[in-house]
């Protein structure tokens, strides 16, 4: 239980740091200082050991750097959560896993729905399926004790899946020409991790070096670099054969999660969360990319992850979390349009940062996220006690 208060705690906190770079991103991007903020995105850093080097702006450094460091930190959450936390037990992940599944097909085929002439525009329809689980637990946290700690784990686990099919949805839909050698230095690297939770070394240093090599090669070979975090994160070891009471997964994981929470997402807020306002009218936003991400939010996620779990909790598939009544079971697949970060993420994959909407596309996940997070937390606050 300790393991969930302080999940809870750093992820309902960092929603407010999203918050403010969120805030912040807007008047750079809208204000005399949009020349500097896009200047700033754009400048090359180049880290260089000898003859091999890697050039980026800083913007993909965040993209692929930093939220890999976030991946490797939802890959050790997964880990931990499978064999030891809520994940372990079926009867206990039925109800967020059905609910999840609900959450991306119903968001799925409505941004089909609407972009089906468009085969560019279609790539976009993982945008609405995703939800950001720091500004979800943010709003959750705001009715404090009147709101089921049950709820709160339902919606905890629920985030967890969801991010579980992002990865594979980033791994299967957005990769795009595969370099065979890089690819081979992968899967290398990964027999690497495997050997050392096999032989039970207790050297962080030994998983960071092969780790980062790892992600290199990735990074290369035309699949996300974010995944190398998921996959490094499973080689971690939960356990030490000759102290079972330590864990470098748990440690690492406690290490990480105040940098993640209020570092890392905020960075990654502050540098895609800047959306020129500038001649943007009712006209753009009625097109089909974001009318689809909106509706696809707002609508689509309620619909799926209330409807699937309603019909499982019906059809005795799964119970209703202890203490939970349907009307606050509502309010959370509500709070489950909240995408946000997870949603400008897909979004930056699915159309490569061309601006090709010209920041409709963004602004439509702002929307929808705001109008979830909004009726989402009037209906808790209206059904708790």
């Amino acid at each position: 239980m300790s393991d969930i208060k302080d999940f809870l705690k750093h992820e309902a906190s960092g929603g407010i740091f999203l918050m403010i770079a969120t805030i912040f991103a807007l008047i750079f991007q809208n204000t005399l200082l949009s020349d500097f903020y896009n200047s700033f995105l754009k400048t090359n850093l180049t880290i260089s050991f000898g003859e091999f080097g890697l050039s980026k702006a800083l913007i993909l450094w965040v993209n692929d750097g930093l939220m890999a460091i976030f991946f490797f930190l939802v890959g050790l959450e997964l880990k931990r959560e499978i064999l030891e936390g809520e994940l372990k037990n079926p009867s206990q992940i039925a109800l967020p896993a059905i609910a999840g599944i609900g959450g991306i097909i119903i968001p799925a085929i409505i941004f089909y729905i609407f972009t089906k002439h468009d085969s560019f525009a279609l790539s976009g329809w993982a945008i609405p399926t995703a939800t950001d689980i720091a500004f979800a637990l943010g709003i959750l946290s705001l009715l404090g004790s009147r709101v089921p700690t049950s709820l709160k784990i339902f919606l905890m686990t629920l985030a967890i899946i969801d991010d579980l099919c992002a990865i594979i949805i980033i791994a299967l839909f957005y990769t795009s020409d595969l370099s065979l050698l890089s690819l081979g230095s992968s899967f290398l690297c990964i027999l690497g991790l495997f050997v050392l939770n096999l032989m039970g070394v207790k050297s962080k240093a030994a998983f960071l070096i092969i780790g980062l090599i790892f992600w290199v090669s990735v990074l290369k070979s035309g699949v996300h670099a974010t995944l190398a975090g998921v996959i490094s994160a499973f080689f971690i070891p939960i356990k030490q054969k000759d102290n079972p009471n330590k864990s470098m997964l748990r440690e690492i994981e406690h290490d990480l999660h105040a940098w993640v929470a209020f570092a890392i997402l905020p960075i990654f807020a502050f540098v895609n969360a800047g959306i020129s306002l500038k001649g943007i009218g009712m006209d753009q936003l009625l097109t089909a990319v974001p009318l689809g991400t909106m509706i696809g939010l707002f609508i689509g996620k309620q619909f799926g992850v209330f409807g699937f779990s309603f019909l499982a909790i019906k059809l005795k598939i799964a119970k209703i979390p202890e203490g939970v009544n349907f009307k606050q079971l509502y309010g959370v697949a509500v709070l489950c349009g909240v995408g946000f970060t997870m949603s400008l993420f897909v979004n930056g994959l699915a159309y490569n940062e061309s601006n090709a909407f010209a920041y409709t596309d963004k602004l439509a996940i702002l929307i929808g996220s705001v109008i979830s997070g909004v009726v989402g937390f009037i209906i808790l606050k209206i059904n708790s006690k």
